[in-house]
């Protein structure tokens, strides 16, 4: 498969996993935390997906399309092992989903950097909440779901906190 090709299969299986969190956390309250804005296209979808919803975003520094950067007040900007820890306080237990695409093009620093952020995640996740993840997540406080039809094993990642 050309890289192409990859990364076409990659965006959809985002596409698709996301409009399937949206449907699993209808009846979840709580916010909308995207970790990696990169160019903001994936920010814009879910402002799409959750108008009536708060969306923080962490990113280390903004270099999105100026229609998709968030609100200064929703921007946890900087490395997200500080981001998330100072977030923790306010964002504890608020956030019904969490997107989680770093989008290095590096699988193994991806897996490493998911590794060393999942305990800084979950907490701010609410009961129930699901998480959206390039990289596979290794928590046991998160049960896999089933991906949507049409999207390989190992694609693309959904969770639930338990």
């Amino acid at each position: 498969m050309s890289r192409l090709d990859s990364f076409i299969r990659r965006l959809q299986a985002q596409r698709a996993c996301l409009d399937r969190a949206a449907e699993l956390i209808r009846g979840v309250d709580g916010l909308v935390l995207e970790l990696g804005l990169g160019n903001g296209r994936t920010y814009d979808h879910l402002r799409s997906l959750f108008p009536e919803r708060d969306i923080y975003v962490c990113e280390r520094r903004v270099a999105a399309h100026p229609d998709c950067v968030p609100p200064p007040d929703r921007l946890l900007l900087g490395d997200m092992r500080v981001s998330l820890t100072a977030a923790r306080g306010w964002l504890g237990g608020r956030v019904a989903l969490a997107h989680f695409d770093v989008g290095t093009g590096d699988m193994a620093a991806n897996v490493a950097l998911a590794a060393e952020l999942t305990p800084l995640i979950v907490p701010l996740l609410c009961a129930g909440a699901v998480l959206a993840s390039d990289p596979p997540i290794d928590c046991p406080e998160l049960s896999a779901l089933p991906l949507p039809d049409g999207i390989a094993p190992g694609r693309y990642h959904l969770y639930r906190r338990d």
